[in-house]
């Protein structure tokens, strides 16, 4: 148990992780019910079905969600279970050490709700943690892999009150197809080996991380096999306990004495910082069941997740400037100029106006508003 939860407490030190719940154009049909030590999946240039569908950037993650959907799951139990699946064969993008958002659609009712999910900074966390004693940034590379850049994980609590919200199966029962794939393992594909290339100095840099990531001093080579059998260990204690295993009892002491004392290897040259956060910062993470955003454009009501989220104010705000003209009507060069420059002044005025309502006054309301985008 100790060492299960300290290896998936290292590989947050090693992983910039979040938690990609669908996303991307994988489709599969193949059963993800089996124990074949090779990817089963495969990518279907065009898809056929009825009653649901599943996308996710892997075929795996994809057919657990359709795995969950043929159980008499709904949309929300797929997109746990792909989640949960994306975590194992995509880490570098998913994953519960990380944090998220949540937007669900209830047909019945029409009506659009959402969960805010983001890591939360550790409550001890000074204003110049990332600074110099001078006053200088420390350089990204150098922050990102450490117990200094670990923030309080939101997935895992995400899920469960999606579930609880909106769900028909049990947590237990949408981890079920992710607890597989960890155990028999995936076959390794050239983006996986290359990701795992691309952070190799960084992964060296923590022991568990580079045994987990880095066999033989080199990543995973494609057409091998990729297995993950302390995530799957972490995803049972999960299924018998719940979320609350990750914020509370032995695996959060294992990540609070993982982010304090990061494992680092001797023989790496940079300095690995500790964090602060302790067990007090887990047990008080809570999720935010928050209005989503919305605007009005050509007809159509776009929905999207308000702050901590940049999205809805920064699509929203993009999609009221294209509001004030008629994109069909232009060359299809005149109407890419629009539709960047539209983008452009909405991620300027993100960066200028976005941040955590929990600290900072967000203009979300004028962002949204056509009067500001004219």
């Amino acid at each position: 148990m100790a060492r299960t939860a300290r290896r998936v407490a290292a590989g947050l030190l090693g992983l910039t992780l979040a938690a990609g719940l669908l996303a991307g154009a994988s489709t599969s049909t193949a059963d993800a019910d089996t124990n074949t030590p090779h990817r089963v999946t495969k990518k279907n240039p065009t898809a056929y079905g009825w009653g649901g569908a599943v996308s996710s950037v892997d075929p795996e993650a994809t057919a657990a969600g359709l795995r969950v959907l043929r159980d008499g799951g709904n949309a929300v139990d797929a997109a746990v279970a792909t989640a949960a699946a994306l975590g194992v064969t995509e880490p570098y993008s998913a994953g519960i050490g990380g944090g998220g958002y949540f937007v669900y659609y209830d047909a019945r009712t029409r009506r659009v709700h959402t969960i805010d999910g983001r890591e939360t900074a550790p409550s001890s966390m000074p204003e110049d943690a990332f600074l110099k004693p001078g006053g200088e940034a420390y350089p990204f590379a150098q922050l990102v892999t450490s117990g200094l850049s670990v923030g309080v994980p939101g997935t895992p609590a995400t899920w469960e009150r999606a579930l609880e919200l909106w769900g028909r199966q049990s947590l237990a029962a949408n981890l079920r197809p992710a607890i597989r794939i960890a155990e028999r393992g995936f076959e390794v594909d050239e983006t996986f080996r290359n990701q795992t290339l691309d952070n190799k100095a960084r992964f060296a840099q923590i022991t568990p991380t580079a045994e987990l990531f880095l066999p033989d001093d080199d990543a995973p080579r494609v057409g091998s096999v990729f297995r993950n059998r302390d995530l799957a260990d972490t995803y049972r204690e999960m299924a018998r306990g719940g979320a609350a295993v990750i914020y509370s009892g032995p695996i959060a002491s294992d990540i609070v004495d993982t982010v304090a004392t990061p494992p680092k290897n001797p023989t790496a040259l940079l300095p690995v910082f500790p964090g602060r956060m302790t067990l007090a910062d887990l047990q008080a993470y809570e999720v935010i069941d928050q209005k989503p955003t919305k605007v009005r454009y050509r007809h159509l009501d776009v929905y999207g997740m308000a702050p901590s989220s940049s999205g809805g104010t920064t699509v929203g705000e993009a999609l009221n400037i294209l509001d004030t003209v008629d994109l069909g009507q232009m060359s299809e060069p005149k109407a890419l100029h629009y539709y960047l420059d539209a983008s452009a002044l909405a991620f300027a005025d993100r960066n200028a106006y976005v941040g955590d309502p929990a600290f900072v006054s967000v203009p979300t309301r004028t962002l949204l508003s056509q009067r500001f985008a004219d």
